[in-house]
């Protein structure tokens, strides 16, 4: 192979590589990757975590999936309410799931509503039910109701909506005792 050739086949070599370096990629994520383990029968699930019912839908509200008992609903975004975004991986939001459940027992206490993010329902129901915790939750597969909220992708993230309507986020969870969730609502 003569010098010529020899930079005819680089050049070629060197514009495929640009090419391909430039050639513009779907930046959608794929689907969460399947797990290992077989899958589980949801209903058992359901039925061993013993979640308190979910308020029934309302129009306006923002489709989600009831953990309790898998039906589909439009939750009201009206105040006062708390909304506690969560995954199963996510530590701190392990820590602060059974304090947000012991604050929602007290009398007096602002409904609180942990919403399921980046997992799967199943795996959702199994932890609450290990937690012992038996709030009324919901499922946002699709993540409308974080997109709504135009939540951070970091876990947990906490919001309140007031009476009025004004929604605030609160920004120094996770909450370590059910004081500090009714400091942070008032």
């Amino acid at each position: 192979m003569n010098n010529r050739t020899r930079w005819l086949v680089l050049v070629l070599v060197l514009g495929v590589a640009g090419v391909v370096a430039l050639w513009p990629r779907d930046k959608t994520p794929g689907p969460l990757p399947t797990p290992s383990r077989p899958s589980q029968d949801v209903s058992a699930l359901r039925a061993q975590a013993q979640l308190r019912p979910c308020v029934p839908g309302e129009q306006g509200g923002v489709d989600v999936t009831c953990l309790g008992d898998g039906t589909r609903t439009a939750l009201a975004l009206k105040g006062p309410l708390l909304i506690n975004f969560w995954a199963t991986w996510c530590q701190p939001c392990q820590e602060e799931l059974p304090v947000l459940d012991t604050y929602a027992k007290q009398p007096g206490a602002v409904p609180v509503v942990p919403v399921l993010v980046e997992s799967r329902e199943a795996d959702g129901l199994e932890l609450l039910a290990r937690l012992g915790v038996r709030l009324p939750s919901v499922y946002d597969g699709a993540d409308e109701l974080r997109k709504r909220f135009k939540a951070p992708n970091r876990l947990p993230a906490t919001y309140y909506i007031a009476a009025d309507g004004q929604i605030r986020q609160i920004t120094d969870p996770p909450f370590s005792a059910p004081e500090q969730v009714e400091k942070a609502v008032r």
